[in-house]
């Protein structure tokens, strides 16, 4: 039987490498999907924001930002899980019930993943977003980056220097970590359950299927913060007036084009991160167990 309480130990230069090859690799591959949920969320409507043009605009971007971003999450989660359960044990005690859970370890280190993750992948996002949708300046990734930096308003993080490259950093992270606390306890319990049935851990396309799984709940979920995170990341609303913050968005969205807005591109969101969890994690533990018997 496969013990549910034990973490696997994974070197970090093998996770961050490991994560690294898997975001390129899901990124690139479902990146039209994703183009498509963009535009779908844009203020404009999703014609004015180039309908199915052009669904490779901004490919750089993500290629850019993926590997590094993938890299850092897995290599903060797979060193923190260790980390958190011996914590658990030391401070809470053996017998304690929340030292038994590996589903606090998963979320605990998932959270402080997508932290470390987010300082990649919000420049990327905000990149990625503007040039998804067309917007005025944004026809090649060099002309985005200026027009980004120029973009000093006093609503991103470090504005004065990075200009607006971490705007909506904020609504990232509360788009990221919710996701991450749904999706990774659900992916490990099913990966645990799976492998306690058949008497062995779980093969790589066995584990992709759990990350599908547990990525399509999480994502439709997640999905009205992944709207407010979006118009945040754009700016400002089809009339060019600025976004204050989120709750200015939220308020402008429910007031001016109804709640059901915040469902904006709920399927191919869903299915974009559903078909990425499988691509994703299956290369994962695929890239995972080559390096790992290679060392």
């Amino acid at each position: 039987m496969v013990s549910s309480n034990r973490e696997r130990h994974t070197p970090f230069l093998t996770s961050l490498l490991a994560g690294g090859l898997a975001g390129t690799s899901v990124d690139l591959a479902l990146f039209p999907i994703d183009t498509l949920k963009t535009r779908l969320q844009d203020p404009r409507g999703f014609l004015a924001a180039g309908g199915f043009r052009g669904v490779y605009r901004g490919v750089v971007a993500a290629a850019a930002g993926s590997a590094p971003g993938a890299s850092l999450f897995f290599g903060t989660y797979e060193t923190m899980k260790p980390v958190i359960s011996g914590l658990q044990r030391e401070y809470l005690g053996e017998s304690s019930t929340a030292a038994a859970s590996p589903a606090v370890t998963h979320m605990a280190a998932a959270s402080i993943g997508e932290a470390a993750a987010c300082m990649v992948r919000v420049p990327t996002e905000v990149l990625k977003s503007k040039m998804q949708t067309n917007a005025v300046g944004a026809s090649t990734l060099s002309s985005t980056l200026r027009l980004v930096l120029s973009e000093k308003d006093g609503r991103a993080f470090a504005s004065g220097i990075c200009g607006g490259l971490y705007r909506g950093y904020g609504i990232t992270l509360m788009r990221e970590v919710p996701f991450a606390l749904i999706q990774f306890p659900l992916y490990e319990r099913f990966k645990v359950e799976w492998g306690s049935i058949q008497g062995h851990e779980t093969s790589p396309p066995q584990a992709a299927a759990c990350g599908s799984i547990a990525g399509g709940i999480a994502a439709g979920i997640t999905t009205p913060l992944d709207v407010v995170k979006t118009r945040l990341m754009l700016g400002s609303d089809k009339n060019s007036v600025p976004y204050k913050g989120v709750r200015d968005v939220v308020e402008r969205l429910v007031n001016e084009e109804g709640a059901s807005v915040l469902l904006s591109g709920i399927q191919p969101r869903i299915m974009w991160i559903s078909v990425g969890g499988f691509v994703f994690f299956g290369a994962y533990e695929s890239y995972r167990s080559f390096l790992m018997s290679a060392s």
